[in-house]
């Protein structure tokens, strides 16, 4: 059978098992009937389909990286130029943060196994995650900064200590100081009066308190 003829029966176009004279071989039959189920039905199909092996290493890179990960987060990139890329993966290699875009259906196949369900709600349209390996707070950051400049991309969600956070929540983290910042303000207040040290410290703590009752209210909800 010919490749247009295939498509012909993947687009609906012929009715019944036949078609210029040839019996439908399987696949096509199968693919026609696929498509016709309801969104719902058809996610829940694809959940049941075996994984290719290519996929299989995929998603156990995603596991991986979620589960060594001090944060993650999800963000929507679309509309990024290359040069704008560009800069942003330079940013995030010199803060030894990983980024990398991902398949969604891969994406939801780890969190699930990971039992970080609560990711799947979030991945509508393409997708990069940003692991902060070292800095928990460095890729909420980085991102953070890149939207303001760019004018371009969205948090989805993220995963910070084990715990799913929706939007709101990676942008009370970005708030925070880096690792760098806050180690810089600590060693200026060695040798500040003790109130100085508290008003330096006292800003990071509010802000990973409202991060905190973000991730709270999330799981409440």
């Amino acid at each position: 059978m010919s490749l247009n003829a295939f498509y012909a029966a993947y687009r609906g176009k012929v009715e019944g098992r036949y078609m210029d004279g040839y019996i439908l071989p399987p696949y096509c039959v199968a693919v026609r009937g696929l498509f016709s189920l309801p969104t719902a039905a058809l996610k829940e199909v694809i959940k049941g389909m075996p994984v290719r092996e290519e996929k299989v290493q995929v998603v156990s890179e995603i596991k991986e990286r979620l589960s060594n990960s001090s944060s993650a987060i999800l963000v929507y990139y679309k509309g990024l130029t290359v040069e704008q890329v560009n800069q942003l993966r330079k940013r995030f290699r010199e803060a030894g943060v990983i980024y990398k875009v991902y398949k969604n259906t891969l994406i939801e196949i780890a969190a699930r196994e990971l039992g970080l369900e609560g990711l799947t709600d979030h991945l509508e349209g393409p997708t990069a995650i940003a692991f902060g390996v070292k800095d928990p707070v460095a890729p909420a950051k980085i991102l953070s900064d890149a939207m303001k400049e760019f004018n371009k991309m969205e948090f989805k969600a993220g995963v910070v200590d084990g715990k799913v956070v929706d939007a709101e929540g990676v942008k009370a983290l970005a708030k925070l100081p880096s690792r760098e910042e806050l180690i810089a303000k600590l060693l200026g207040s060695m040798n500040a009066p003790i109130t100085n040290l508290v008003g330096v410290l006292s800003g990071p703590m509010r802000a990973l308190v409202y991060a905190l009752n973000a991730i709270k209210a999330q799981k409440e909800a």
